[in-house]
């Protein structure tokens, strides 16, 4: 029997997605949906928000709404069971981000980790976009309009459910219980909570060139699995080495399990043992990622595979689309009258106020 839990999650889609985001919350997304432990769960893109930095270049974010469809259909979102839509398509999101700017502070989002930290990285410290700066008021928006209860999603967006939570209570206390507050789901595996790019970098960013993409053949991933960052004192294979900060080691963290050891490393029982190895001295680097390149593999191959037939059906994907989008609009129309009612701002459905008005002005 399903929960009472509402699930919601979604990316931007400025480009196609990567293991990060598969690792960070999509693996478990998929985890939920056949779990079915849940009241309804909505997966959406978020290209309203990916404009507020793309705004000089909206077909960008126009041509990568169908690569984040695909990259969930590939993955295994199964929209019979699941709500995909596409932000800007629920006008109601707009009118409920206008009046939660009124609960937040520019002091409290100037303290935003995640705000400072994606400023910081698009060069916006002189001239942030309005739109790009209230992004976390933005997101409390989306959560709240379908009240959810849960948001899956990696470590860096700790700081934006935080906030949104803020603005819920806030806004209940003004205006009566009305909003739900969210609460995080971060990933079980502490490697997956952030992965780091492909050069070691402490985020996988489209921007830095550091991803693997989940659409990638075989032989893109193998490459730049070939050249990825590992310990930079480990010079000669007799050499001690580190596995902290090292890439290879950490990926192996995110994905691998006891059985790849069994079918492609059998030296090894698990990946305790590999490192112990590796620490001593005496396992290469080349070896290592060998068999990294073997367990990215067992787990793209099916996710590629999926994606090829998807792209036969770039109707269907849209037409999915449009479907979910409708359903989460009126699930987000409801929401927004409640709001309303709260505020006392719904004027024309509030009968009493009119006789209320009506009678006071028959006294005049």
């Amino acid at each position: 029997m399903a929960s009472n839990k509402i699930i919601l999650t979604g990316d931007r889609p400025t480009g196609r997605l990567h293991i990060g985001h598969f690792v960070g919350s999509l693996r478990r997304r998929v985890e939920l949906q056949n779990e079915g432990d849940y009241q309804k769960m909505f997966v959406f893109i978020a290209d309203a928000q990916a404009l507020t930095d793309n705004t000089d270049n909206p077909e960008k974010v126009r041509q990568n709404v169908v690569e984040v469809a695909l990259d969930y259909l590939a993955c295994g979102l199964d929209p019979d069971k699941v709500t995909l839509f596409i932000q800007s398509q629920i006008p109601e999101l707009c009118e409920l981000s206008f009046y939660f700017q009124n609960l937040v502070t520019v002091s409290r989002l100037q303290r935003n980790p995640t705000v400072k930290t994606e400023i910081g990285m698009r060069g916006f410290e002189g001239s942030i976009p309005v739109g790009f700066f209230t992004y976390p008021v933005s997101q409390a928006a989306d959560i709240t309009a379908f009240r959810a209860t849960t948001v899956p999603a990696g470590e860096d967006q700790k700081p934006m459910i935080e906030q949104a939570t803020e603005i819920v209570r806030r806004f209940n206390h003004i205006y009566g219980d009305t909003l739900v507050e969210p609460q995080i789901m971060l990933p079980d595996n502490s490697a997956c909570l952030r992965l780091p790019g492909t050069d070691g970098k402490a985020k996988m960013s489209k921007s830095l060139g550091n991803c693997i993409y989940l659409s990638e053949t075989a032989d893109e991933m193998a490459k730049k699995v070939k050249t990825m960052y590992t310990d930079p004192t480990h010079l000669a294979v007799s050499d001690p080495g580190h596995v902290e900060g090292n890439t290879v080691f950490t990926y192996l963290d995110a994905f691998c399990r006891d059985e790849h050891f069994e079918r492609y490393w059998p030296d090894y029982a698990n990946l305790d043992e590999c490192k112990a190895h590796y620490m001593r001295g005496g396992l290469g680097d080349v070896k290592c990622k060998k068999f990294l390149e073997k367990v990215l593999n067992e787990t793209l191959e099916p996710i590629r595979a999926r994606r090829l037939e998807w792209q036969k059906e770039i109707p269907a994907v849209y037409e999915i689309l449009r479907k979910g989008s409708e359903e989460a609009r009126a699930v987000a129309a409801d929401t927004l009258a409640d709001v309303r009612r709260a505020m006392k701002i719904n004027y024309f459905d509030d009968q009493a106020l009119i006789a209320e008005q009506t009678a006071r002005f028959a006294q005049l």
